[in-house]
């Protein structure tokens, strides 16, 4: 039987490469992580299918910048105490649109500790987010939400086995660059080939020439299959292609990847956020680092960082020092605030407007 958990030393090495480092379409995505991380392909193949059964990695898949396909944002709701759990299996299980469903807390009262279901939510193209936040809160009893989209990225990109050996204010030589958030419209040849493209995969497709099998569900040549994905990759809509650990539950094993998640907050001057966001998003523990308004409900934070960890004391060493940065940067940080994560359940998000207008049609039924 296969060594299955992720700390296993050559589990290990092939997760390094797999998490989050393979950038973009690639024709053969297992033989790119057999080159970089220096393992054999039947190994490499072997493992990952074997991690994936086991639900040590809980997806495979060809990621794709959502944001840029539908309108997206960082969702904080209010919601009745006695509500909250019932609210959070209703996003998880029936929204389909909602991704990361985050119960979250703070070590003291603040502004806007009081939101603590967290989601991510995306609208697909045509479909209006604050009427479809609108149809949750109604759904669940929410008394209040609030709003977040990215209006710019500057770190994506979630390698836990990497940064477990990261210290204290690691850092990139130059500020992290900001991806614009813009959308753009597809052709229903191109929405044919992106829906095959980013469906999970399933053990048995963790094998040589992949998309063979996606090029057929599409309808198209395996040619032509991956001269949509290029193209789509040209245009800044392909993410990575990644192997997803899971890293809030236990594995079967009882080990667990992290046990900690932060929402790191900062309020910055108008006009100097795309400068704070490159000085925080170069930091190496962060997986995600943006630009976002969260409004008065939470003293104008206006960027945001996520880090994952074992050691809460360890996590906060990391937030010290990217403020340190700041003050040393010289960037005034008039508000700052951490959200620890609780319960949580992690899904991509929909983004296909066919199937929108399906879901719609059955919540018009109910």
């Amino acid at each position: 039987m296969l060594p299955v958990e992720h700390n296993d030393p050559i589990n290990a090495k092939i997760l390094a490469i797999s998490e989050d480092k393979i950038e973009g379409f690639v024709r053969e995505p297992f033989e790119e992580i057999v080159k970089r991380s220096g393992v054999g392909v039947e190994v490499v193949m072997a493992r990952i299918a074997a991690m994936l059964r086991a639900g040590t990695i809980r997806r495979v898949r060809q990621t794709l910048l959502a944001t840029n396909l539908a309108e997206g944002a960082l969702v904080a709701w209010k919601v009745p105490e006695e509500k909250i759990d019932t609210a959070f299996d209703w996003m998880f299980q029936r929204d389909p649109f909602s991704g990361h469903v985050v119960l979250r807390s703070t070590d003291t009262s603040s502004a806007g500790s009081d939101y603590k279901l967290w989601t991510t939510v995306k609208a697909p193209q045509g479909f209006s987010l604050q009427t479809h936040c609108e149809l949750l809160a109604k759904k669940v009893g929410a008394e209040r939400f609030r709003l977040m989209p990215a209006k710019g990225i500057f770190t994506l990109g979630v390698g836990h086995v990497r940064r477990k050996t990261i210290e204290p204010g690691s850092k990139a030589d130059e500020p992290a660059k900001m991806m614009p958030v813009q959308l753009v419209e597809l052709n229903e040849h191109e929405w044919d080939v992106l829906l095959a493209l980013k469906r999970e995969f399933t053990p048995e497709e963790v094998k040589p020439s992949p998309w063979v099998s996606r090029a057929n569900k599409a309808g198209v040549s395996v040619e032509e299959f991956c001269r949509v994905a290029e193209d789509l990759n040209a245009r800044k809509i392909v993410g990575r292609f990644s192997t997803f650990l899971e890293h809030v539950k236990p594995s079967v094993g009882g080990v667990r990847v992290t046990r900690f998640n932060a929402l790191f907050h900062w309020a910055v001057p108008a006009g100097r956020e795309v400068e704070t966001g490159g000085e925080v998003g170069r930091h190496h523990i962060l997986t995600h680092c943006y630009w976002r308004e969260a409004g008065p409900e939470f003293r104008n934070v206006n960027i945001m960082a996520v880090a994952h960890g074992t050691d809460k004391r360890v996590l906060l060493e990391h937030k010290t020092a990217i403020d340190q940065h700041l003050r040393t940067s010289e960037i005034p940080v008039s508000y700052t605030n951490v959200f620890w994560g609780g319960r949580s359940e992690i899904k991509p998000s929909e983004i296909s407007p066919r199937l929108y207008h399906e879901w719609l049609s059955e919540q018009g039924k109910n």
